[in-house]
């Protein structure tokens, strides 16, 4: 336990992946690290706890799909305790209001004949379509473990610059005009440019809403769509998998890789502000009065809450201070995980052998079965602070990790929009959460009867509970909304994309710095990097 005089290289405040990730790598060039956490325990938003006896889950990110491979393999991840399983069933199930059903896979030929079934004629867009994306995505996995150019900066950014545009014009012309359209274009508008079949275009939607508060036709929700496409797993691009143990398994393995060279990280210790002098970062100040004394800071938070709280606005100048006051954060996220006692029965499957069930209930559930169905519950959450028919990502982990429930038993995770962290009527989320958790129960018990009266207990996090337990401003998972004024050179602001915050030697390393959020460690590493060279080309205040 540190003691008021003793200086680090490096004090990380927040123990979450980023934080972790950034922690590993500096540990391994050498330097002395201090990662301060205020929860009991590491792993910020990526975290496994047991909420019912003999019940265990992911409390917030649920599935890997993200994370890095060069961060796993520098961090020695798999050596530290990390297992990665691959999804069994890569498919999407979306229960219809009609009472039938449609199944996204990834096998060809199966999709070929769901699509014939519905919408011959998008059959062949469909696959231009996933093929576009896959591209697009390309460049987006070759910038996110790079520093963003700098609006205002000098000959190196430039050449960042020119180098995010020498991979794009690497692509064909039409590849080009599809990626532009991207970056900016509702996911609504892109893809009715595509697809006839608005069930189609809801089962490709699910993503662009995952952790963002918008309407189907709302600008940027098609990068969103693209966001989730960057991922790779051994290999596969695009792949997603279950992280054994939960999400926690992967950040309990960071700390252990960061430990295992020498970092020092202590829980239960959240700071109250970050000490400067002159200007300069110089330490953190907990809330029990210690001061911890380092050479940089790095902050794994969101950057609203680093400069609203923990760094006094006189140390700001006050354009900036108004660019973090405006910083958007909302995601309209409820996250609620389920203990249950039997599989859920869906009516819409009830005549496939149970076996056949069992199989399809491994990938995912999506009860979002159009696009009015996305507008319709944003439009609630807008009007009424909530949606009556929500938008929910079912996902039952245990199916292939016995590790989390008893035999014959399971976990199931929700993933519940749309939901606004701001009420009306001076209403708050501690006095509606149970109220609306029975509400999201009720309307899974709709298309699985047999659902509610399985539960044997529940674990609710509403936006407020996000906010107040994990850091998340307006519970907000990515630490700010992915929107192209938000994003690369504008994230979390012009002049500071860079990882280099205006106060001197203090960083940001979380998600609010580019890439953005989801557990990817890219933030983190990229942070890491930075620190490193201002260490050895001595650019530190």
């Amino acid at each position: 336990m540190a003691t008021n005089n003793t200086e680090y290289d490096v004090v990380i405040i927040g123990a979450g992946h980023n934080g972790l990730t950034t922690a590993g790598y500096l540990c391994r060039a050498g330097y002395k690290v201090k990662v301060v956490e205020q929860r009991d325990v590491v792993g910020g938003a990526a975290v496994t706890e047991e909420f019912h006896p003999g019940f265990r889950n992911s409390v917030c990110s649920y599935v890997v799909g993200l994370l890095n491979p060069k961060i796993v393999k520098d961090l020695e991840l798999y050596k530290y305790g990390l297992e990665i399983m691959m999804a069994e069933q890569d498919s999407v199930f979306i229960p219809k209001n009609d009472g039938g059903y449609f199944l996204v896979t990834s096998d060809d030929e199966e999709m070929d004949r769901q699509i014939d079934a519905i919408s011959p004629q998008d059959k062949e867009n469909w696959h231009k379509l996933h093929d576009i994306l896959e591209q697009c995505a390309d460049v987006v996995r070759d910038v996110v473990l790079e520093t963003p150019a700098n609006i205002g900066g000098g000959l190196g950014d430039i050449m960042r610059l020119g180098k995010v545009a020498n991979r794009v014009r690497k692509l064909d012309a039409d590849m080009q005009h599809y990626f532009a359209k991207m970056m900016v274009m509702s996911v609504q508008e892109f893809l009715d440019e595509w697809l006839e079949s608005d069930l189609l275009k809801a089962s490709l939607s699910s993503t662009s809403f995952i952790g963002t508060m918008a309407s189907p036709y709302s600008p940027g929700t098609a990068y969103v769509l693209l966001h989730h496409y960057f991922g790779e797993i051994d290999g596969e691009k695009g792949a997603w998998g279950h992280a054994k143990g939960g999400m926690g398994s992967i950040t309990q393995a960071m700390a252990k890789s960061a430990q295992a060279f020498g970092a020092d990280i202590e829980v239960s210790a959240p700071v109250q502000q970050v000490i400067i002098e002159n200007g300069i970062a110089r330490g953190v100040e907990l809330n029990d009065g210690r001061k911890i004394y380092a050479k940089v800071i790095a902050a794994n938070t969101n950057p609203k809450l680093l400069f609203n709280k923990l760094v006094a606005s006189e140390h700001l100048e006050p354009e900036f201070l108004r660019r973090m006051n405006n910083y958007r954060c909302i995601s309209g996220t409820f996250r609620m995980n389920v203990a249950i006692s039997e599989m859920p029965k869906f009516t819409c499957i009830e005549h496939l052998p149970e076996q056949e069930q069992d199989q399809i209930l491994k990938g995912m559930v999506s009860l979002s079965p159009s696009m009015e169905h996305y507008e319709i519950a944003f439009n609630d959450a807008i009007r009424t602070g909530w949606s009556k028919e929500p938008s929910l990502e079912v996902y039952i982990p245990s199916t292939l990790d016995d590790t989390l429930a008893p035999e014959g038993q399971h976990v199931m995770s929700l993933f519940c929009q749309h939901f606004n962290p701001n009420l009306p009527d001076g209403q708050s989320w501690d006095d509606i959460r149970e109220q609306v958790a029975d509400h999201i129960i009720d309307h899974l018990n709709k298309f699985a009867p047999n659902f509610k009266a399985s539960i044997v207990g529940k674990q609710i996090k509403s936006p407020l509970d996000l906010e107040r337990e994990f850091g998340l401003v307006g519970g907000d998972i990515f630490h700010g909304v992915l929107a192209f004024d938000q994003m690369y050179s504008m994230r979390p602001t012009s002049g500071y994309a860079d990882y280099r915050m205006p106060v001197k030697n203090l960083y940001l390393c979380g998600s609010g710095a580019h890439p953005g959020g989801g557990v990817s460690g890219c933030p983190g590493h990229n942070a890491a990097r930075e620190i490193m060279k201002d260490f050895k080309w001595r650019r530190l205040a």
